[in-house]
This record gives structure tokens, sequence and C-alpha cells, in this order.
């Protein structure tokens, strides 16, 4: 069995995936992919009755953590929030003997129905999308995670399906690089999306 650099947990999270026209085309670039488990909580926890220590074990076994979701309401679906309430329990994620989650990595892979220019300070929104995510780093710090800046999707109520391919060949390639230690973690934090400019944050063999 080939091992790989890291190992990627994508945590799926999506109330209505059946009326989704961007998310349900999203997921098949990277819910097939070697060294990559797809967990989608809708579909496994669809009365709500999370696993903690299964979801934990998923944890320690995976390197990068991304949290792929659908913006609702400037936050994460309802059974991802229950999620991280549940799972990331404290002296198991954090606190003095938390330590499970130290050195991982996490961040969001994000769409929206609203435009980008909508999510700036002079925007509609008033506020970055990193802004509105501020609640999602402050955890990832306190678990001792390294938080990486969002892949967001802009405008789903009108992207067309050559954009939808595009932005599914640019998930796929960033999750294929972060999975073989191609991504330039450094030059990557510098962006406000991290799929803002793919090229220049994967490094070439």
């Amino acid at each position: 069995m080939k091992s790989f650099k890291n190992n990627i947990l994508v945590l799926f999270a999506h109330p209505a995936l059946q009326n989704s026209r961007v998310n349900s085309q999203l997921i098949n670039y990277v819910k097939d992919l070697k060294g990559v488990t797809f967990h989608d909580l809708y579909e496994t926890y669809p009365d709500f009755y999370i696993d903690v220590k299964y979801e934990q074990n998923l944890l320690l076994k995976n390197d990068i953590i991304v949290f792929h979701h659908p913006l609702f309401w400037f936050s994460v679906p309802a059974i991802l929030r229950e999620w991280m309430d549940l799972v990331l329990q404290h002296m198991w994620a954090y606190g003095k003997t938390g330590m499970a989650l130290q050195g991982k990595k996490l961040f969001n892979v994000i769409t929206t129905g609203g435009r980008e220019s909508m999510f700036q300070h002079d925007g509609y929104y008033g506020h970055t999308m990193i802004e509105f995510l501020t609640p999602i780093m402050q955890s990832a710090h306190v678990c001792g995670m390294e938080f990486l800046p969002p892949f967001v999707v802009h405008g789903t109520r009108n992207i067309t399906q050559p954009e939808i391919k595009r932005y599914g060949d640019d998930y796929q390639k960033l999750i294929l690089s972060l999975r073989d230690g191609r991504v330039d973690l450094e030059a990557a934090r510098s962006h406000q999306r991290i799929n803002s400019d793919l090229e220049s944050i994967i490094k070439t063999i």
C-alpha cells in the first residue's frame, strides 16, 4: 500500500445536497482519491447522533482536515458545528493534556451564493471571508492546529458549467498536492483564498 506524505480527511456537510448544483459536482473530484477519506456527515448521521470515538480516530489517522461546506448564515452548517462541539473534547483536542491534534492542518472548502466582491470591507457584507472564519481559525489555534486560507467558490447562483469544472480541477489539484507534500505553505498563507493562485504555491517536481 502506497504511503503518502499526508493523509487527508474531508468532512463534508451539506443539509440539502439533492438541491446542490455546485457541491454535488465538486465532491466528485476528490472523494475517490487515494490517500483521501471522504466523510459525508449528513449521510452518516441523519439523526445527528455523532459517534465521537469514531470521529476522533478518523482525526488521529489523518494529517490534514478539510471542512467542505456551503456558507450558511456566515458560518458552518448545523451538523458540522455539532461535530465540533462533541468531537473536539476538552483534554483530548485542547486543554492541559489535549494534544491529539497538535501539528495537524485545517482549512475550509466553501461555496457562497454571493459574489467575491460582496465579501470585502467595502462590499455588501462588510467583512472578508477570512474574518467570517475567525471562529474556525481560533478553534484550530486552541487545538494546536495550523489554519490555512480557505478554498472558496463564490457566486454559485450564476456559475457556469465550465467554471464549475475549473474549480473542480483546482480542488483536485490542491488536494493531491497537499497529499504529496508539494504545497508551499508559507506562500499559501499569504493569500486570502488558497485557490487564488495555485500555480504560485504548488511546487513542481
